[in-house]
């Protein structure tokens, strides 16, 4: 079964390079970033765990965690990772998850047999400390992800939770944000002082509000 947004990521235990987990606690209060890659040792994977450590402050300002899986061992992993740190110049300072029974790669439906039987396609999952599923996205085995992106709908889905706004097309943190169809225009000028322009009765911009 696929796991759909609003769902709760499902639990798991696990031995990673930073050691065992069980991921519920993994999560405690924050936000995650849980990404598969197709496997260890390959080109694309090594700059996409490159790009993850090296905007680790990204991510620490967000309060995201990363975490990456691939079905390979512990081993593996921990061979890999000189090489991770040499391409990109940079200490790694997440874990990556040991998965070579595929547990969790066929928990969380990462295993696609038309693209592949054995590795996993490079699925993405945005958790939220309420251990809800935020958002799912799934790469080629060919095209290495876009982490700007990534962080991009990390900031809408933090702000997003947060007031009764949306963000339009390719919005970046500090722009413009749309209020909601369900807040009345009354309600609107009190919950968003700085004002909002209406440019039809149904989208209303107003500056982002946690600014």
């Amino acid at each position: 079964m696929s796991l759909r947004l609003g769902d709760i990521a499902p639990d798991f235990s696990a031995d990673t390079t930073l050691g065992h987990i069980n991921f519920h606690e993994f999560i405690g209060d924050s936000w995650v970033l849980l990404f598969s890659h197709p496997a260890d040792f390959t080109p694309v994977c090594t700059t996409e765990l490159g790009k993850t450590a090296l905007l680790n402050g990204e991510f620490q300002k967000r309060n995201v965690k990363p975490i990456a899986i691939s079905v390979d061992s512990l081993e593996s992993h921990n061979k890999w990772v000189p090489d991770i740190e040499e391409v990109n110049s940079v200490k790694m300072n997440f874990p990556i998850i040991a998965d070579p029974e595929k547990k969790v790669a066929l928990l969380y439906d990462m295993i696609h047999p038309n693209a592949s039987e054995k590795a996993t396609v490079r699925s993405v999952f945005v958790i939220g400390p309420d251990k809800k599923i935020k958002l799912t996205l799934t790469y080629p085995a060919s095209t290495g992800r876009n982490f700007t992106e990534i962080l991009r709908v990390i900031d809408s889905l933090q702000l997003t939770a947060n007031y009764q706004v949306a963000t339009p097309a390719d919005w970046v943190n500090g722009e413009d944000v749309i209020i909601v169809p369900a807040v009345s225009n009354e309600d609107a000028v009190a919950k968003f002082p700085k004002g909002f322009t209406s440019v039809k009765p149904y989208l209303r911009k107003t500056p982002q509000p946690n600014l």
